[in-house]
């Protein structure tokens, strides 16, 4: 049978089409009030504050607006989804009750995928192992992977392309951390390092600097790191890429952390040989973050 690949990023055109449901799922009176109140309402003794950066972003609404159109446009096909579209208990179950069948948590592999079928694959994206299995498969296939998560994988694609270990600041069983270090580990020479916090961060500047033994480095991150990762050559030539959820503050100062390990044991003059740092904050996590940072210093009690 000849192999058909068909993959929709872009969506179907059923924006207006779908409007209805997006009203229905989203709209809020409380929230129109608050946001005309200057984010601000009293009612009684309870003073109800919003962030003035909230809710979903642009990767997230276009997600779940390609999730809506898919089933308007294959009103009759089966349609599965990769993981969930996004982690809002809310948009998952209305997209259940539209029949979208879950893969990932639900027992089922991608063997009960035929080509006649619809798969989308989620704003985190999906591994490549996972994306490659359902190419060949034929289905058609909806992408709704953020471009902020794209924009991490071509860093880490770049820094496996050029000999560097991808440092990924991120939660390592999280569905775009996942998909993140595949990009790495596609190339045969690619390695990656997943590291959850500064403390973890602060293990591996100490592996650098000779203060932690390979024996210990090798039990505290045999989960995380890249199959038979060596650190002594592994940790040699490193690039710092983070989940784009993750906390912005933390990510920047884990990469600094790095780099000043890395100057410390080759030189100032030799870190472009050993370190690789570019911003892979989304920007829409930024703001949020702000947002709820000036929140909590206003003195609202």
């Amino acid at each position: 049978m000849e192999q058909r690949e068909t993959i929709v990023r872009r969506g179907f055109g059923l924006k207006q089409e779908i409007l209805p449901l997006l009203e229905e799922s989203y709209h809020s009176s409380l929230i129109d009030r608050i946001k005309t109140s200057n984010y601000e309402l009293s009612v009684g003794s309870l003073t109800i504050c919003l962030a003035q950066e909230f809710g979903f972003c642009y990767g997230v609404d276009r997600a779940v607006d390609l999730a809506y159109e898919t089933r308007k446009q294959f009103p009759d096909k089966k349609i599965y989804l990769t993981s969930e579209i996004i982690h809002n208990p809310r948009v998952n179950a209305k997209l259940r009750e539209l029949g979208v069948e879950f893969l990932n948590g639900s027992g089922k592999s991608l063997d009960v995928v035929s080509r006649e079928d619809v798969v989308l694959i989620p704003a985190f994206g999906t591994p490549t192992n996972e994306l490659e299995q359902l190419k060949s498969k034929g289905c058609v296939l909806v992408d709704t992977t953020c471009g902020s998560v794209v924009a991490v994988w071509r860093r880490v694609e770049k820094y496996a392309q050029d000999g560097f270990t991808a440092i990924i600041h991120g939660k390592f069983d999280h569905e775009e951390t996942q998909a993140t270090s595949s990009r790495a580990t596609q190339y045969p020479d690619g390695k990656f390092l997943v590291l959850r916090d500064k403390n973890e961060a602060q293990r591996v500047c100490d592996f650098i600097l000779n203060k932690l033994s390979r024996e210990e480095f090798l039990r505290e991150f045999e989960k995380t790191a890249s199959v038979s990762f060596d650190p002594d050559l592994d940790l040699v030539r490193v690039g710092c890429a983070n989940q784009t959820t993750m906390l912005s503050s933390e990510s920047l100062e884990i990469a600094e952390m790095i780099q000043s390990a890395m100057r410390e044991r080759y030189g100032a003059d030799q870190i472009t040989d050993h370190f690789r740092h570019f911003d892979t904050i989304c920007s829409a996590t930024q703001d949020r973050q702000d947002a709820v940072l000036k929140l909590a210093r206003s003195g609202v009690n």
